[in-house]
């Protein structure tokens, strides 16, 4: 079975690209051949970053370089939870890391605390929480260095709730909002930035299917009816590299919600 959320479909406004916004900027994306993280990569290139593009499907990264070929995408394939792969993206920015866009992540079969296993737990962990702990880790000396650095994580409504996934996806991202905050207290004096971006329902390639009858059966009406609308990438992205942007210089530490109001209710 696979989660049914019967969103609301909505025209996408246009976004129109901010010459030069990010121009002189090294960023980093991840999970940046496919949903949310490829419209963010586009939408930075498209403003003048050069992206280090993170990716574990080399297909993926092969199809983004074919529309950028001037040298401002540097591709990294690799699973952020090995630690080879942060070094590779250290090293494809030599070391230099202006704004950093955690975007990857998994889902977790929606599986309830009494059904979920050691491996589900570990992975979701690990993709979710612990790899954009370490890229943020690396990334921070250059951003001191500089006194200057903005972070966005990718959280998620399953930030706010526990019923919109499974118990590892959920912890996953609770964790996620409190790392930020935390990043943002502590470094909030030297020039560095973080705050997360929470989407809805957004349209993605991302399979959620429910591998518990268990939780389909709780977890199915929240989702029939809490849904207001199902987001573009594009919108999700927007969000992102606003918070990245000097025009959210006065913006550290929050959470943002892009998801039509369902968190407000």
């Amino acid at each position: 079975m696979t989660a049914n959320l019967e969103a609301l479909e909505v025209t996408t406004p246009a976004w129109k690209v901010i010459p030069d916004r990010f121009a002189g900027h090294t960023a980093v994306v991840t999970g940046a051949g496919s949903g949310i993280g490829l419209a963010t990569t586009r939408r930075m290139l498209d403003e003048g970053a050069t992206v280090i593009a993170v990716d574990m499907h080399e297909d993926r990264i092969a199809a983004v370089m074919q529309e950028y070929s001037d040298g401002s995408c540097v591709p990294v394939v690799g699973d952020l939870v090995e630690s080879v792969t942060i070094d590779r993206i250290m090293q494809a920015a030599h070391g230099e890391v202006d704004l950093l866009a955690n975007v990857a992540g998994i889902m977790d079969g929606f599986l309830p605390p009494g059904e979920v296993d050691d491996g589900t737990w570990d992975r979701v962990l690990a993709v979710n929480l612990t790899a954009p702990m370490r890229l943020v880790r690396a990334a921070l000396p250059s951003m001191l260095a500089k006194r200057s650095g903005a972070i966005v994580n990718v959280s998620s409504e399953s930030g706010f709730r526990a019923s919109v996934a499974g118990a590892a996806y959920t912890a996953s991202k609770h964790g996620l909002n409190g790392y930020t905050k935390s990043i943002a207290t502590f470094y909030q004096g030297q020039g560095i930035r973080a705050n997360v971006v929470a989407p809805g329902a957004v349209r993605t390639n991302i399979d959620a299917p429910f591998k518990s009858q268990f939780a389909a059966g709780v977890l199915g009406p929240w989702l029939k009816v809490g849904v207001f609308k199902q987001a573009s990438a594009d919108e999700a992205a927007s969000a992102i590299t606003y918070l990245l942007s000097a025009e959210a210089s006065n913006i550290n530490g929050a959470i943002l919600p892009c998801d039509a109001g369902w968190s407000a209710c």
